[in-house]
This record gives C-alpha cells, sequence and structure tokens, in this order.
C-alpha cells in the first residue's frame, strides 16, 4: 500500500454542528450532577470530540462505502484540521494505521487530501452515529482509568487561518514563533466591515489549536455590543470551545474578582505610587473635574483604606467611605470626586475577593447595558486589565523552545477607542509585558487613526495592523503602516476603499520590496 500522511486535511463543512449532540451526550456522561463551590461542569473541546468520533469510526469493523465517502464535502473554505489533532498523545501513527487496515481493499487516490479528508469526516460521523445508539457510551467508556500518564505534546504552533487570499491560498497569521516581535493586533473597521466576525475567527482558531495541547489559550473578551452575550447566540460559544459559564454581566452579579492590588508585604512607597497612578485614572474614567487638593485627597484615601485593611485589596465602598470622611475634617460635604466614587459604588461592580482566575478562564464581560463612553464602562474595562497587570505581575516568564513561545492568554477590546483617549497605564503596561509572559492583546475600534496619540502610539507597539473598510484615512497613517510612498499609498486608498464586508488590508511581511507592500484577505466566514 502507498504510504500517505495527514498534512493539509480539511474538515467537514459544518462538521461541529453535526456533533452537537454527541458532544452535549459526552459532556452529560461524564459531568456529575453536582460540584463543589468554585469547580465547574467540563467542557469538551471540539477536537476531544472530533477524536473521540474518528477513534470509534475507525474501531468499527464494518465494510466502507466509498460511494458514500465521496459524498462528504469538503471545500477550499472549510477549516483545516489543527496541528495538534493528529499529534496529540502520539497518536499520528495509530490514525494512519487504522486507516491503513479500514480501506486497504478500497479503491482510495492516497496521495489525495481531498479523498483523505472525506475519509476522515465519514468516520468521524460514522463514529458519531456509533456513540449515539442506546448504551454506547456505557459500552466504549465503562472502563477503569488507572494511573497511566500521557505526553500531551509541546508548545502548539499557533499559526492562524483567517481566511483566504486573493488567488484563493489560505491566509494565516503567525503569533507565537519566536521570529516575531510581539503578539499585539490591531483591528480598524467601521460599522458593518465585519469586525465581530474577525474576532470570532481569530477566537476560534487560537482556542482549536491550543485547547488540544498542553498549552490551552484562554481569552477575555469585552462585549460592548453585547453579541457574545446574547442567549440567541449561544452556539457561538462552542467555536470558542467554552460554554455560557463563561459570560459574566455585572448588571447581574458582581465580577468575580477585587479589582484593587495586593501590597501585603509590599513597601509604604509601592502603595504611594499606585494611590497616585489610581487618582488620576478614577478622575480621567470618571470625568471628574477636580482640583489638586482633591487630588491629594483621593490619593490620601486610597493610602487609608488600604492601612485600616492591613494592605490587603480594598473596595469601593470602604474607599468611598474614608474620602467622605476626610472631606467632612475639611468641613464639606461633597465634591465632584464623592459623586463619581459613588457612582461606582452603587453600581457593584466587583467582588471583594478572587473567585475566578481570569487568566485560568475564560471570560466575556457583557458591557451592553452600560453607555459605551460612560463611566461605568471605562471604569470595568480600565479596573479589569489593571488586574491582569497584577495576575502577570507574579506569573514567571512563558515556556519557550527553539520555534515557538508560549501564549497564555489573550484580551480583546472591542470599542477600543473609548480607552485610548487618557494615561491608560493599565494598558500600556499590558502590551508592554505581553512578549515575556506569554500575553496577546487585539484592539478593535472603527478608525486606526484613533490608536495613535499624545499618550501612546499603539500602532508602533503592533504586530498586525488591520484594516477593514473605513469611513475616513489618514495618509501619514497609512505610510507609517505600511510603509508605502506616494504613489503606492494612492493604491492602498483605493483597495481600502474598494473593501466589501469581511475583507481587510494586511501588511506584506514578506514582501522584499517587489509589488503590492500590502495584501487583500478575505475572511473566513463563522458567525
Amino acid at each position: 500500500m502507498v504510504d500517505f500522511n495527514l498534512e493539509g486535511l480539511r474538515e467537514l463543512e459544518g462538521i461541529n454542528n453535526k456533533l452537537s449532540s454527541i458532544k452535549t451526550k459526552l459532556e452529560e456522561y461524564i459531568n456529575l450532577k453536582k460540584y463543589s463551590e468554585g469547580i465547574g461542569e467540563i467542557s469538551l473541546n471540539n477536537s476531544h470530540v472530533k477524536r473521540i468520533c474518528l477513534l470509534v469510526g475507525l474501531s468499527n469493523n464494518d465494510k466502507r462505502d466509498m460511494q458514500e465517502v465521496n459524498k462528504m464535502v469538503t471545500s477550499k473554505q472549510s477549516q483545516p484540521y489543527v496541528s495538534t489533532f493528529f499529534t496529540k498523545s502520539g497518536m499520528r501513527e495509530t490514525f494512519v494505521a487504522l486507516i491503513k487496515l479500514r480501506y486497504h481493499s478500497e479503491e482510495v487516490e492516497w496521495n489525495s487530501p481531498s479523498q483523505l479528508s472525506k475519509i476522515l469526516g465519514y468516520e468521524i460521523l460514522k463514529g458519531r452515529d456509533i456513540l449515539l445508539k442506546e448504551g454506547a457510551l456505557d459500552e466504549w467508556f465503562n472502563f477503569s482509568k488507572g494511573n497511566k500518564s500521557y505526553n500531551l505534546g509541546d508548545i502548539p504552533e499557533l499559526n492562524l487561518r483567517i481566511g483566504s487570499y486573493e488567488n484563493g491560498n489560505d491566509a494565516y497569521l503567525d503569533i507565537n514563533s519566536r521570529s516575531i516581535s510581539n503578539t499585539q493586533m490591531l483591528i480598524a473597521g467601521a460599522t458593518g466591515s465585519g469586525k465581530s466576525n474577525l474576532l470570532a475567527v481569530l477566537i476560534n482558531q487560537i482556542r482549536e489549536i491550543s485547547c488540544d495541547s498542553a498549552y490551552p489559550v484562554n481569552f477575555l473578551l469585552f462585549d460592548y455590543k453585547g453579541e457574545f452575550s446574547d442567549p440567541a447566540n449561544e452556539n457561538w460559544l462552542s467555536y470558542f470551545n467554552t460554554n455560557n459559564s463563561a459570560i459574566l454581566d455585572p448588571i447581574k452579579t458582581p465580577l468575580p474578582f477585587t479589582p484593587f492590588k495586593d501590597f501585603t508585604d509590599k513597601t509604604i512607597n509601592e502603595l504611594s505610587l499606585y494611590s497616585t497612578t489610581m487618582a488620576q485614572a478614577l478622575v480621567s474614567i470618571l470625568g471628574a473635574s477636580i482640583s489638586a487638593n482633591m487630588h491629594d485627597r483621593l490619593s490620601e484615601a486610597i493610602i487609608e483604606t488600604y492601612k485600616e485593611n492591613d494592605l490587603r485589596p480594598i473596595n469601593f465602598q470602604s474607599l468611598t467611605e474614608k474620602y467622605r470622611s476626610l472631606l467632612a475634617s475639611n468641613k464639606k460635604d461633597n465634591d465632584s470626586i464623592l459623586s463619581s466614587l459613588n457612582t461606582i459604588n452603587r453600581a457593584n461592580l466587583f467582588s471583594d475577593q478572587d473567585q475566578v482566575n481570569l487568566i485560568k478562564n475564560c471570560c466575556i464581560i457583557n458591557l451592553s447595558q452600560y453607555p459605551k463612553d460612560g463611566p461605568i464602562a471605562k471604569a470595568i474595562v480600565y479596573f479589569v486589565v489593571s488586574k491582569l497587570n497584577n495576575i502577570y505581575e507574579q506569573l514567571p516568564k512563558q515556556a519557550s523552545n527553539e520555534n515557538f513561545v508560549e501564549l497564555r492568554h489573550f484580551t480583546i477590546i472591542d470599542e477600543a477607542h473609548y480607552m485610548l483617549g487618557f494615561e491608560n497605564q493599565p494598558l500600556k503596561n499590558l502590551i508592554s509585558v505581553g512578549r515575556n509572559k506569554g500575553m496577546s492583546i487585539i484592539l478593535a475600534t472603527q478608525n486606526m487613526e484613533q490608536y495613535k496619540n499624545k499618550h501612546f502610539d499603539y500602532i508602533a507597539n503592533a504586530q498586525y495592523p488591520i484594516v477593514m473598510k473605513q469611513q475616513t484615512m489618514n495618509d501619514g497613517i497609512l505610510k507609517n503602516l505600511f510603509g508605502v510612498n506616494n504613489n503606492e499609498l494612492q493604491e492602498l486608498k483605493q483597495e481600502i476603499t474598494s473593501l466589501q464586508k469581511g475583507e481587510l488590508v494586511i501588511k506584506d511581511a514578506n514582501n522584499l520590496g517587489i509589488g503590492k507592500k500590502f495584501k487583500k484577505i478575505k475572511v473566513t466566514h463563522l458567525i
């Protein structure tokens, strides 16, 4: 028999939807009816389900029907199998051997990726049908787990397939090889340009590849429009290998962590510096008009509240009460700072203790009920990003090998322009620690011009600036972004003007001075 490999194979179209019933049944089978506090249900990722079904299908010794195999639908638009699908637990040779065993007497084009893709899809659906039969799960999974350990593999290659180029070839973004400088992405696209779908594709790809490895990458999404939090779109969550437990709605329940830093065993000088930065941020976020005395009073209130709590994390209620007492000692009843603190305190946005580790969980924070440019939405994003910084300070440098670096987590801020117009130190810190600690950040807004301001040049620090359809274009920004001259600029602007929904322009990182310095990509349609 001719040897074959499993490279370049593609999934069946709509395979995740075809497997939703068995995924639900498997999760019901392995989950307990009740868990203790802090321990949640297991949600199988899509690759787990496909691999289980494939093994079950290939274990069945019925004669294969090649007419049915050839009816399987794959195309260039189908998702390729993630890199870890065949390699996890050293299973590649097992899959190859089982395929040879089941198809040795059939007429198969062993060098055809299309034919092999159809075979895999056929076997996965065969396994699904077997497992859906009454009593099948007991038959297949009622065994002693034992104590055997498995090698889950090395750091996965996070080469994200986001769509296709104009010539039909797959378009990829490399976000964790040692050759790239950082993992920051900037996305600019007008309303209706397809930003939400692009974000979903990026999340899907990172999760599909990493969840099946020893280095799963979790995410945090600030959902300003409420699309990803909407119960009507709950099926989207399966693309991200998570479920509705990831959705956090501060309108209903305080976010399950404290946003304030722990200064136990820290110096007073560190606390003083933190209080000054925090006071300035609160003023910017809340839009308060203050005097120097009010700023100093707020810094003092932060320090004194920490001291009274033995330098452990404080909360907005105790901070508000302390500030009110300092006002009273100055014979004042109210000022703009106290009014602003009362606004946040009444919103009851955060818990007093950490119940969820943001890095070790997937979270979608629903901000749709708050005005996008209002103080509450800004406060949530600012303090959650600040919390991420606090966590990253405690983490060691991420793992790496000769080809790739570990990515631990990525944060997505849609409508990011609301967080760029002031001295946002936590956001700048998050960008700066990204490469050393395994952090990726994706900022999405309507116009690329918003990424360069007097506070910080986000463009200069981005590995992947991505332009979708724009209402306005800034020549200087485009020149800086794509490295084009005046003649090339006009061609670039025409390309951006002609973009349709779901299309983008990205700098050609491999351009050697010949041809266009940018490429157009049609993004995979996912949601």
